[in-house]
């Protein structure tokens, strides 16, 4: 009774997990010799030709074609061209990244990454844009966007913070500058410290043309400065010589 009822159950199984229960069962029932030794070798065999009947009417889960990996793809930000890359690196390195004392340790490309970092920093006092975006905005490739920034990590003038998440896709990196000297520039809007206190001294306005009443205006009473000044001066002082001279004679007439 028990043989034929395990029989029609593993015909009757759909599943893996049910034929492992029934493979259990049936061993249990063997070692408390419910069935012989000749009935649980066959239900054994029933067991193992479903079991291979219902692997090969599982189908697998696979990666579609033509795809590598379960995650959607991802749009890579570049530039549209290899000269318009050039030319947007080239500007942004020769705009000022940092202090010419610092800039002087990294090439074109790694000024023109340190820049777009700079910049997120400035705006947002940290950058947490992905090494494809940085890479894109400072017109070099990914390789070369990394090594500046572990440059720079190493020459003490910015942290990188990781943001793992394990077993799934992680978050950018957090990259904050720690250089006084890279964030006093950056205040101070990629100027030197004498360009901005040149640019902070202010001077009087000076118009062409007085447009004040003509009637309130002050005559100055001291002596005119210059040639004409002189000559003035020269004519007054020889008409009081002849008044005196001739206010003498007639007194001595």
């Amino acid at each position: 009774m028990f043989h034929a009822t395990m029989r029609s159950a593993v015909e009757a199984a759909r599943t893996l997990a049910q034929l492992d229960d029934l493979s259990r069962t049936i061993w249990q029932a063997h070692t408390a010799e419910t069935v012989t030794d000749a009935e649980a070798q066959g239900l054994a065999e029933a067991l193992h030709a479903r079991r291979s009947v219902i692997r090969e009417a599982v189908m697998p889960v696979s990666i579609p074609l033509g795809r590598v990996t379960l995650f959607p793809p991802r749009r890579l930000q570049r530039a549209p061209e290899r000269s318009v890359a050039i030319e947007r690196r080239r500007r942004l390195a020769c705009s000022g990244p940092m202090p010419p004392a610092l800039a002087s340790r990294f090439t074109q490309g790694q000024l023109a990454v340190l820049r777009v970092v700079g910049d997120e920093v400035a705006r947002h006092g940290v950058c947490g844009l992905c090494i494809d975006a940085i890479a894109a905005r400072a017109g070099v490739c990914r390789r070369l966007a990394q090594a500046a920034i572990r440059l720079a990590e190493g020459d003490g003038l910015l942290t990188i913070q990781e943001r793992r998440h394990q077993g799934r896709k992680s978050d950018p990196n957090v990259l904050r500058i720690i250089s006084r000297e890279w964030l006093a520039w950056l205040r101070r809007g990629g100027r030197s410290a004498a360009l901005a206190l040149l640019g902070s001294i202010g001077c009087k306005t000076m118009h062409p043309t007085d447009k004040g009443d003509p009637q309130k205006q002050v005559v100055d009473a001291g002596p005119k400065k210059g040639c004409q000044g002189a000559a003035v001066d020269l004519d007054q002082s020889a008409s009081m010589r002849i008044r005196a001279g001739g206010g003498s004679g007639r007194a001595m007439r």
